[in-house]
């Protein structure tokens, strides 16, 4: 089994500058840097970036898909146009989280799983599909973050019926639950597929 990992970065508020180009070049010199995006495959090695710090300093949106199961998606957000207290009412700090920095408010997805997937799909598509998402959720539209709060249901095990048989699910307070959920948009079924 080969390893691989993909990283993809964009910015959609505002394109970087020389500088920050050439900063980034020093954190990774394989990488494809644009103005608007830094994107890296690694099939060996690790990418040197800290994700979270370079979304607060760079970048609007990042995936991160990896062939051992884990999955990554962040979007960044000025905090006077995101519904702090809200958002906070679907996270589990692990497979959905806040990151509040200065400046902004950074919503990270996580999914991760221990089964190994010869056939997964590569990282490199996944991101023009769920960028709408961070137009919806600045517009306060969580469904994308209820999509997130009902994957952490995926940690819990279920019976043969489907049930779930785990004890501490009784203890999980289900978020507010948005409006629209039956119609799901083209990016809301990605987000759920990549989840």
């Amino acid at each position: 089994m080969s390893e691989y990992q993909y990283y993809e970065f964009r910015a959609i508020d505002r394109p970087l500058d020389e500088d920050e180009m050439d900063a980034l070049r020093n954190i990774s010199s394989r990488a494809d840097i644009t103005p608007m995006s830094l994107t890296n495959t690694y099939h060996y090695g690790d990418f040197k970036g800290n994700p979270v710090s370079l979304m607060e300093r760079y970048f609007d949106a990042f995936l991160y898909v990896a062939n051992w199961g884990t999955r990554r998606l962040i979007f960044r957000f000025p905090q006077n146009v995101f519904d702090v207290e809200t958002a906070k009412k679907y996270c589990d700090e692990e497979s959905l989280s806040l990151h509040q920095k200065k400046d902004c408010v950074l919503v990270e997805f996580v999914s991760s799983t221990e089964d190994f997937d010869d056939d997964m799909e590569e990282g490199e598509d996944w991101l023009p599909s769920l960028l709408n998402l961070r137009g919806d959720l600045s517009r306060g539209d969580f469904r994308a973050l209820y999509i997130g709060w009902l994957s952490t249901l995926n940690e819990y095990d279920r019976d043969a019926e489907g049930r779930y048989s785990d004890p501490d699910l009784d203890k999980i307070i289900e978020p507010p639950v948005p409006a629209g959920l039956g119609k799901l948009s083209g990016s809301l079924e990605t987000l759920a597929e990549f989840l």
